[in-house]
C-alpha cells in the first residue's frame, strides 16, 4: 500500500530543503498534553539523559530521518504526521528527555539511494515514511545498519527486510493481504461479478507486481477475469478508449492500481458512456476526502467504490484512538488531511516512541530494534487490530471496507464478526513467486554489526 502507484510523500516540512532534499523539524508548544494515547500510557516522558550510544542520538536529540516522495507527488501524509508526533512528543518531554529532530528525506520518487546514503550518514532510524521505490536503497540501509519503522512499503525487496518492522503493514512478502476484502466482493456482495472482473493499472515497476498478485488472488477465491490493461503511470488526457474497452469486455467489476488522482477520470469517462459496473476497488490510498471531491457527485452516486482498510479504524468512528488522532491534527495541523498513510505512521512513531522508551538513557539501534520486534499485539494504542511484530507472517485476516459515496467514504454491510472488522477469511498465500525481501547476510552484515 500498499494499493498506489506511488506511495504519498509529504510537504510542510518546517524549514527549507537543502541540496540532500533534507530538513529538520524539532517543534513543541507551552501547552501541555495528555502523554497517553489511546490504550497506550506514558508514550513520552521528560528526563535528564547523558551521552551519546549511538549514531543521531545525543544528549539532547533523537534525529531520525522521514522517507517521503513529496518532490514528486506533493503529497503531505508522512511529514504533516511526523510533524504532529514530533510537537505533541516534545511537548511532553521527548523520549526520556530527548527530543526528537524529523529530518524529511525527499526522495523525489526517483532520489531514494541518495538520501538513504544521506540518512546512513545521520539518523538513528527511519520513521514514519516511505517512498514509492524503496526497493531502491534497501542495500545501503542494510549496510548501514539504519533500523526502519515506515508507515508504508511498496516493494518486495523493502517489506520484510531485515533490521525493518512496519507497525502496521501495508504488505506481508509472500501474501495477499487483500484476499478477505476480494472474496467478499466477489462471493458476497456481487456474486455476478465473480466471473467477470477486470483490472487495470499504472505502468510501473511497483503495480507490476502488485496487479500479477491481485490476478492470481482473486483467480484462487474463484473469480477470472475478462479484463487486463495498463496505462501510462503518468495518466492519459482521454480515458474514454480504456472505459470503452471495459465495456466491451463486459467487466462488471474492476481493481484500480495507479495514481487515485486518475481514477476520479476513469471513472467520468465511465459514467458518461453510461456504463455502470458492479464494483471499482480503488486501492486504499484513495482514502480521504480529496478522492471524494476529485470524483465528484455524479460519479459516485453512479458507480460503487471500495477500498479495504486492512483493519485500521475508519476516520470519524467512535474508536476512542481515531477520535485522539483526529484531535492531534486539529491541533498540530488544522491544514492537513488526515489520511491512511498517515494513520500508519502514527502507529509506526507510537512503536518507535514506546521501544526507544523501553531502552532508556542507553539508547542504541540493537535495543530498539530488538524491544520492538518483541511486541504481539501491536495495536498502535488502538488504530488497528492487533499486529504479532514477533512473528509477522501469516499476516492479520481482519479486513473492513469503506464506499464512497457523495457525502463522503461509508461503511458497508459486510458482516463483520470482530467488532468493526471481519476475520473469517484467512489470508492467502501466493504460490508463484515474486521476490523476497533483502537480508543482512545479503550485503555481508550481520545483527553483531548493529550498533
Amino acid at each position: 500500500m500498499a494499493g498506489a502507484l506511488l506511495i504519498g510523500g509529504c510537504s510542510d516540512r518546517g524549514s527549507s530543503t537543502g541540496d540532500e532534499g533534507v530538513s529538520g523539524v524539532e517543534t513543541g508548544s507551552s501547552d501541555a498534553a495528555s502523554a497517553d494515547f489511546g490504550d497506550l500510557r506514558d508514550v513520552c516522558q521528560s528526563g535528564s539523559p547523558t551521552g551519546a550510544p549511538a549514531q543521531g542520538v545525543t544528549d539532547t536529540d533523537i534525529n531520525v530521518g522521514v522517507f517521503s516522495d513529496v518532490g514528486f507527488t506533493k503529497n503531505s501524509e508522512f511529514v504533516d504526521a511526523a510533524k504532529v508526533f514530533t510537537s505533541w512528543c516534545n511537548e511532553l518531554g521527548g523520549i526520556n528527555g530527548r527530543k526528537i529532530v524529523a529530518n524529511t528525506r525527499d526522495t523525489n520518487l526517483m532520489e531514494v539511494r541518495q538520501r538513504m546514503v544521506a540518512a546512513c550518514r545521520a539518523d538513528f532510524a527511519l520513521v514514519g515514511g516511505g517512498s514509492g521505490l524503496d526497493g531502491l536503497g534497501v542495500k545501503e540501509r542494510l549496510n548501514c545498519t539504519l533500523p526502519s519503522f515506515p508507515a508504508q512499503v511498496s516493494q518486495v525487496t523493502s517489506a520484510g527486510a531485515d533490521l525493518e518492522i512496519s507497525a502496521d503493514p501495508s504488505l506481508v512478502p509472500g501474501y495477499d493481504q487483500y484476499f478477505g476484502f476480494r472474496s467478499w466482493l466477489i462471493n458476497d456482495a456481487y456474486p455476478d461479478s465473480k466471473t467477470k472482473v477486470g483490472i487495470i493499472n499504472g505502468d510501473s515497476p511497483v503495480t507490476k507486481v502488485l496487479g500479477e498478485q491481485a490476478v492470481e488472488g482473486v483467480e484462487a477465491a474463484g473469480g477470472s477475469f475478462v479484463y487486463n490493461d495498463v496505462y501510462p503511470a503518468m495518466g492519459v488526457s482521454d480515458w474514454t478508449p480504456y472505459a470503452q474497452k471495459i465495456k466491451n469486455e463486459g467487466a462488471k467489476g474492476l481493481i484500480f492500481y495507479g495514481e487515485f488522482r486518475q481514477l476520479p477520470k476513469l471513472l467520468s469517462s465511465l459514467t458518461s458512456i453510461d456504463y455502470k459496473l458492479d464494483w471499482i476497488d480503488t486501492n486504499n490510498s484513495a482514502y480521504g476526502q480529496q478522492f471524494i471531491d476529485l470524483a465528484g457527485p455524479q460519479s459516485l452516486n453512479f458507480q460503487n467504490n471500495y477500498l479495504d482498510l486492512g483493519g485500521n479504524a475508519p476516520l470519524g468512528s467512535d474508536v476512542p484512538a481515531i477520535k485522539e488522532l483526529e484531535a492531534l491534527w486539529a491541533k498540530y495541523a488544522p491544514d492537513a488531511e488526515l489520511t491512511l498513510p498517515a494513520i500508519r505512521a502514527m502507529s509506526a512513531w507510537l512503536l518507535f516512541a514506546k521501544s526507544a522508551a523501553a531502552c532508556g538513557d542507553d539508547l542504541t539501534r540493537t535495543c530498539l530494534y530488538q524491544t520492538a520486534s518483541k511486541e504481539t499485539a501491536w495495536t498502535g494504542g488502538g488504530l488497528h487490530t492487533a499486529r504479532n511484530l514477533a512473528e509477522t507472517t501469516p499476516p492479520s485476516p481482519c479486513f473492513n471496507p469503506q464506499k464512497a459515496t457523495a457525502e463522503g467514504w461509508e461503511t458497508p454491510d459486510f458482516q463483520p464478526d470482530q467488532g468493526i472488522y471481519r476475520c473469517n477469511i484467512p489470508p492467502y498465500k501466493f504460490t508463484k513467486d515474486y521476490g523476497v525481501p533483502l537480508t543482512l547476510s545479503d550485503v555481508g552484515k550481520s545483527m553483531s554489526d548493529v550498533k
